[in-house]
């Protein structure tokens, strides 16, 4: 078994959620196709290059996009993150580049690709929400330019009373303190200079905020999501919440 393919484990935890009513001629090999859709975000390579082992391209094309359509990549990761523990969350974004070929074409007719100019050219936000554990919980796109705090209160619905949000100074807004206040959690957020006022701040629960980064690191260790090679913001999104799933069972 090659090291980008589902293991036993991943495999037993995955085939129960996944569908079942197909109908007509019996379809591919589900964990043949999910391993074939992971070899391409892994290598960053193209639908047409993913070797033959995996069955047609088209085959693993249409069943990733007809599965995102249907929710299916939501659904796993709701389904695996149901042991979320929220006592502690971590909240942050980090920016991949788009390639060439994720910035040129149709972007399937939705009105926002989640692409934009920043410092590093044309980028991809990735904004996610993770647990104590580092596992992600929430995970959304935008544009790279866009800023962190106004995805912050969709990310955050999900705050339980008497939790912690850990978040770096980029989320030092009023609105985002009054949010978690308002569900009877604590931010603790440090200051930024132009502060005037001052808050409850623990440097010592602060640099636990290290899980959320070591979640990017992780993803991006697919070289496929590490750079954004489609043009479809929500067949990229889709492939992270694959990537998430599998680190959820991993973790």
């Amino acid at each position: 078994m090659r090291r980008h393919e589902l293991t036993d484990h991943e495999w037993a935890v995955i085939e129960p959620l996944l569908p079942r009513n197909s109908r007509g001629v019996p379809r591919v090999d589900d964990r043949r196709v999910i391993n074939g859709i992971l070899w391409r975000f892994r290598t960053g390579s193209s639908w047409r290059d993913v070797p033959e082992r995996y069955g047609p391209r088209t085959t693993l094309y249409n069943r990733f996009t007809r599965w995102r359509a249907a929710g299916v990549w939501d659904r796993l990761l709701e389904a695996v993150s149901r042991a979320y523990d929220g006592d502690i969350v971590m909240i942050d974004s980090s920016c991949v580049r788009v390639h060439q070929h994720g910035a040129s074409g149709k972007k399937g007719g939705l009105p926002d690709p989640c692409m934009g100019r920043s410092r590093g050219g044309l980028t991809t936000k990735i904004h996610a929400l993770v647990d104590a554990e580092g596992r992600p919980v929430r995970l959304e796109l935008t544009a790279g330019q866009a800023g962190d705090a106004p995805m912050a209160a969709k990310l955050l619905d999900i705050v339980a009373p008497g939790a912690t949000v850990i978040a770096d100074k980029a989320y030092d807004t009023d609105g985002i303190r009054a949010f978690v206040a308002a569900r009877g959690a604590w931010a603790n957020i440090p200051p930024r200079s132009m502060r005037k006022g001052t808050f409850a701040f623990s440097r010592w629960v602060y640099r636990q905020r290290n899980l959320v980064e070591r979640f990017f690191n992780r993803l991006k260790q697919m070289r496929g999501l590490a750079t954004r090679y489609d043009r479809r913001p929500d067949n990229f999104l889709a492939a992270i919440k694959l990537a998430a799933v599998r680190i959820w069972i991993n973790p």
